[in-house]
């Protein structure tokens, strides 16, 4: 098993909605990239709920835009060991500072976890904030096996608090 990290937190002072998944894969990984995954639908997913075409974009140009449209991005996990990319195969798992951030952010109104594990890790630490929405979302991964219209149905209900209605 090797020893995997998260990412930096893509956020700043005007980030209002902020997606935690669980740790990123083996596929991010190699490329430096949030959701680097050619088949993961997390940039299909978001586009979907803000309106703004994300998917075509180079890879810094998406996180300027997310940004510029309050939408920030990080994980649960700080570092764990990890064969492959599956949340089931997470061991020994490092807790990312969730309340660090959070409490860095003034314009926060919700998080939304990508997928289960993110949720159950991130519900804990962040349980007791008032006026912070907390949105289970299903997984963008290609390994869970939802409909994506399913998924982007779920998904679109984000648009709320990155200004779409």
């Amino acid at each position: 098993m090797s020893l995997k990290r998260a990412f930096n937190p893509v956020v700043d002072a005007n980030t209002r909605l902020l997606i935690l998944g669980s740790l990123p894969g083996d596929a991010s990984l190699k490329a430096s990239q949030y959701y680097g995954h050619p088949q993961n639908g997390f940039w299909r997913l978001v586009e979907g709920a803000i309106g703004i075409d994300l998917a075509a974009l180079p890879y810094p140009l998406r996180l300027t835009t997310l940004k510029a449209a309050g939408v920030g991005l990080w994980d649960v996990i700080a570092s764990a060991e990890r064969t492959g990319s599956l949340d089931g195969a997470i061991r020994n798992a490092e807790a990312a500072d969730l309340n660090q951030l959070v409490d860095s952010l003034p314009s926060l109104r919700a998080v939304a976890f990508n997928g289960g594990a993110a949720a159950r890790l991130g519900r804990r630490r962040l349980a007791a904030r008032p006026g912070i929405d907390l949105v289970d979302l299903p997984s963008s991964s290609p390994a869970y096996t939802r409909p994506f219209a399913d998924k982007a149905a779920a998904w679109a209900l984000l648009g709320r608090y990155a200004g779409r209605r």
